[in-house]
């Protein structure tokens, strides 16, 4: 069906509401931004559903939010004996419109028999994996879009492990949305109709409170922070987000009692409107926290994204500025704590493993290996620690200690399979205590780290392509490049390619090849001659290409020479490259 006859269907059928049509009709002169909205059915990918609200079949709305649940409980009573009676938990975050999505999909499932538990507020995603783990759920949902701006939505599907659809769940779900042709024949129920037939459950504080309790239990070192916590002076701010209903009560109780929240980012603003953008990665989310952090002469910034599952934090030199740890230095940072203080109390062990993602820094490889401990790669997405996590529990193979990726996300502990901002403020606060009362900070403890163990820097460019041309344009690209396999890459030779779609190593040097055995995706990655290493990858949730560079040297200043440069050809080459399409 062509996109001009989906609009006029969603114009013309009474199943969609007056609201719907009008916004509809308002764009009726406007044929790129039909075609925009109804080329194609919003992508149900292995990270679920993320995109700009508005009506459509390629927008974030009710009725394709009712149609992907009604695929979900399709799965759910196709796959499962007993799913529809251990029910399914639904979080959703600040953003517009989260609320009433989470009730259109609670009630969607409810019709189809499923039961429900519905948080009563905004709740952050990692309690939401504790909760599908501790309601004994069949799955969850969390509707959100992460750190992307405010006219963004999106929907994500949970497991019973409390992880997020790994691939082979998300292709068998996503046949069974496809199944559905018609909006219509989505199954829905009145609210109070499910509240009465035991089919929605509306919970809040029993999970808060327990979700709190086992924070405090993972984290090392509380002894210490309940005596000395008040010594730290820390900033928090939730950027408009779910983490004001989780992290300062986790540090108070903790002992940080010198706790500073930004009140203008603490109040679940839709628009996120006093930031650019609410995402720990952009250095303009801090500017109020900076300003309340020298008002108070914080010594340490916190800041959670919107869905409290990212954390990035921010130190206070020796000379009064104040630094930002990107993810990858803060995993590092986590690395050495954990494995130090674990060796310490005598609790490390034998089979230890750290769990990283296939573009965060190797730095954590010689930490990990002084401590006996293994460093395994997983697939970008955090699902992939978490089902690892899973392996190692059934098996009893390895013992979990930490799971990061460079994008700002941590895991310690086993009370979730996700990404957890709330614990990794805990964990970073604590860390910064302990070192304050060894006369150090964190960025003198990273410094020698480096000094150790090389001076590893790593950056991140993405090329953003919207609407249909761009997405040709970024599939293009990587086909380019697959097909005709660089033998130079920015002018530094290439002697490993790592293509993870055709699940082969090759060893240029060599001339060998070896097996990946990771779930395949479209990733490429070249290890390059001087220990640089270029990854390249399609956003799972964005109209983007990434890009992520790596380089080691002795010190930074050859380090940052390297990189620049690396990044400055390797773009050039890559834009010539689009040029030709």
């Amino acid at each position: 069906m062509s996109y001009m006859s989906r609009y006029r269907d969603w114009l013309l059928s009474d199943y969609f509401d007056a609201e719907t049509k009008e916004e509809l009709e308002a764009i009726q002169d406007d044929e790129a931004e039909i075609e925009d909205r109804f080329y194609k059915n919003i992508e149900f990918g292995t990270g679920g559903m993320r995109g700009k609200m508005g009506a459509g079949t390629n927008r974030i709305n009710k009725y394709v939010i009712r149609k992907a649940t009604q695929g979900l409980a399709n799965y759910i009573i196709n796959y499962s004996d007993d799913g529809q009676e251990k029910g399914v938990v639904i979080a959703y975050d600040s953003r517009h419109n989260s609320p009433e999505f989470s009730l259109e999909a609670a009630l969607v499932l409810a019709a189809n028999g499923i039961k429900t538990y519905l948080f009563t507020g905004m709740r952050a995603t990692p309690e939401l994996s504790y909760a599908v783990r501790e309601l004994n759920a069949i799955g969850g949902i969390v509707v959100t879009a992460s750190h992307n701006p405010s006219e963004y939505n999106g929907y994500k599907v949970y497991w019973e492990d409390g992880g997020q659809v790994v691939p082979e769940q998300a292709r068998d779900i996503i046949a069974e949305i496809e199944e559905i042709d018609d909006f219509s024949i989505v199954k829905t129920i009145d609210e109070m109709e499910a509240v009465n037939q035991g089919l929605l459950n509306y919970i809040g504080a029993e999970i808060d409170d327990s979700y709190q309790k086992t924070l405090m239990d993972i984290l090392p070192d509380t002894d210490l922070a309940a005596e000395k916590g008040s010594d730290l002076s820390v900033v928090y701010t939730p950027l408009h987000g779910t983490g004001s209903t989780v992290v300062p009560k986790l540090l108070s109780n903790l002992g940080f009692s010198n706790l500073h929240v930004v009140e203008e980012q603490a109040d679940g603003d839709s628009d996120f409107s006093t930031v650019e953008s609410p995402n720990p990665e952009d250095r303009e989310a801090f500017d109020m926290a900076l300003k309340l952090a020298e008002k108070k002469d914080a010594e340490l910034i916190l800041a959670t994204d919107p869905d409290c599952d990212r954390m990035a934090p921010v130190v206070r030199a020796e000379d009064g500025s104040y630094q930002f740890l990107n993810g990858n230095e803060t995993g590092v940072l986590f690395a050495d704590f954990l494995l130090r203080e674990a060796k310490a109390a005598g609790t490390l062990p034998d089979n230890g493993a750290i769990i990283k993602s296939i573009v965060s820094t190797d730095m954590v490889l010689g930490i990990a290996a002084d401590y006996g401990v293994e460093v395994l790669d997983v697939l970008t997405g955090f699902k992939f620690i978490g089902e690892k996590i899973t392996e190692f529990e059934a098996s009893g193979e390895k013992e979990f200690i930490l799971g990061f990726e460079e994008s700002l996300g941590y895991l310690i502990g086993k009370h979730a399979r996700d990404k957890d901002a709330a614990v990794a403020a805990g964990l970073a606060a604590i860390m910064a205590l302990k070192y304050k009362e060894e006369g150090v900070n964190l960025l003198d403890r990273l410094a020698e780290l480096r000094e150790e163990y090389g001076y590893y820097l790593e950056d991140l460019e993405s090329i953003r392509l919207e609407g249909k041309e761009g997405q040709e344009v970024i599939t293009k690209t990587i086909a380019s490049l697959r097909e005709e396999s660089p033998k130079k890459i920015a002018g530094r030779r290439v002697k490993v390619v790592k293509d993870y779609k055709l699940s082969t190593s090759r060893y240029l040097d060599e001339d060998r090849e070896e097996e990946i055995k990771l779930p395949k995706s479209n990733v490429l990655q070249y290890l390059l001659e001087g220990d640089a290493k270029l990854t390249i990858r399609p956003s799972g949730t964005e109209p983007k290409l990434k890009f992520y560079f790596a380089v080691r040297e002795k010190d930074q200043a050859a380090a940052e020479k390297e990189l620049a440069d690396f990044k400055e050809k390797l773009m050039a080459e890559v834009e010539e490259i689009m040029d030709s399409f």
